[in-house]
């Protein structure tokens, strides 16, 4: 791999500048920033974990089918307050709008991601991501740099804190909901993410872009995760995920969370679910911030396909891997699919 080089300039800079550098444009040319609408279900928490809710199985099947279909659903009524979610949203934006000598504190170091910064560059012709970013480890606590956790806004810590604790609830409910909208126990795709499975959040910044013919927020990739949970922002659409060859537009649900599979989770369901190839698109006029939130296996634990999801109707498809995430961020920059590697 060649070696990480740092980009300084932050994009919010180049924004302000009103400043495009050439290594930003795509070279498939112009990007259709508002496709058709995506048909992505709601699925209601409260209803999916209610053992005697007769509207369960309902539910149930939602979500196996927007993750067999598209690879994402909705989540709503997830029991995080409104207010709250609001909360989070203002940290965030507290965060990008600081002076940027404030932000540097926490920058990233040249060869790791964790920290304030934006596209590592690994590639000579990488094609950069026009976006700033602020990435946290979170779960195991042990894999906690605090010294890359804003001390600004001054409530920044403890209402993240809050948030991430909600989350890692909200993603063993969901981890649980996918297994049995397949018949299998409930426990298998937890099982597999280990005792030490890992929960990176990444706070996405971004700024209004010239040209959004022919710059991405973020450049087309499927997660490397299990599961990845995002808060979307609630005003500014830019999510689009690719299906049946075609690029859909996200709808952004104020107050509910995007739930899409990674490519774990896809192996482990032996190719059921499918893990979506997304992308960011910019906009000229508005600023965009949203919350990713990834769920991962234990690094050290190998994944594979649930036994019971292996049979002669469908063969298995995939490998049993360790380690996922490494490939992944190799595959990434080079604009591959990893999980073409795990294939049988």
């Amino acid at each position: 791999m060649a070696e990480t080089l740092t980009v300084f300039k932050s994009v919010q800079e180049l924004a302000n500048s009103n400043e495009v550098p050439e290594k930003y444009i795509h070279p498939q040319g112009s990007i259709n920033t508002s496709p058709s609408l995506l048909d992505v279900p709601e699925v209601d928490l409260s209803l999916l974990i209610s053992p005697t809710s007769p509207a369960r199985q309902q539910e149930l099947n939602k979500l196996q089918s927007g993750l067999k279909s598209c690879g994402c659903f909705q989540v709503i009524n997830h029991g995080i307050a409104d207010s709250f979610i609001d909360k989070v949203r203002e940290i965030s934006k507290q965060f990008f709008a600081l002076p940027t000598e404030e932000k540097l504190k926490y920058a990233r170091t040249v060869d790791d991601i964790e920290g304030y910064g934006n596209d590592s560059v690994l590639l000579e012709k990488q094609t950069l991501d026009w976006t700033d970013r602020l990435y946290l480890n979170v779960f195991p606590e042990d894999m906690r740099k605090l010294q890359f956790w804003p001390q600004k806004p001054e409530c920044f810590r403890e209402v993240f804190e809050e948030y991430i604790n909600n989350l890692k609830l909200l993603s063993v409910s969901l981890l649980k909901a996918m297994a049995m909208s397949l018949n299998v126990d409930e426990n298998c795709f937890l099982d597999q993410c280990g005792e030490r499975g890992t929960m990176v959040a990444r706070f996405n910044f971004y700024p209004p872009c010239p040209r959004p013919d022919v710059v991405l927020g973020v450049k087309p990739h499927a997660d490397g995760s299990a599961i990845t949970i995002l808060l979307q922002d609630k005003e500014v659409e830019g999510l689009q995920v690719l299906k049946d060859d075609q690029w859909f537009r996200v709808p952004a649900v104020p107050y509910g969370f995007l739930i899409n599979v990674g490519d774990q989770v896809e192996i482990m369901s032996n190719g059921i679910f499918k893990s979506p190839v997304h992308r960011v698109v910019t906009n000229a006029e508005r600023e965009r911030n949203t919350l990713a939130v990834f769920i991962t296996p234990d690094t050290d634990v190998g994944i594979g396909p649930v036994e019971k999801l292996i049979n002669e109707e469908r063969p298995r498809v995939y490998k049993n891997v360790k380690n996922y995430v490494e490939l992944f961020f190799q595959y990434y920059q080079q604009g591959r699919r990893p999980i073409e590697a795990a294939m049988i």
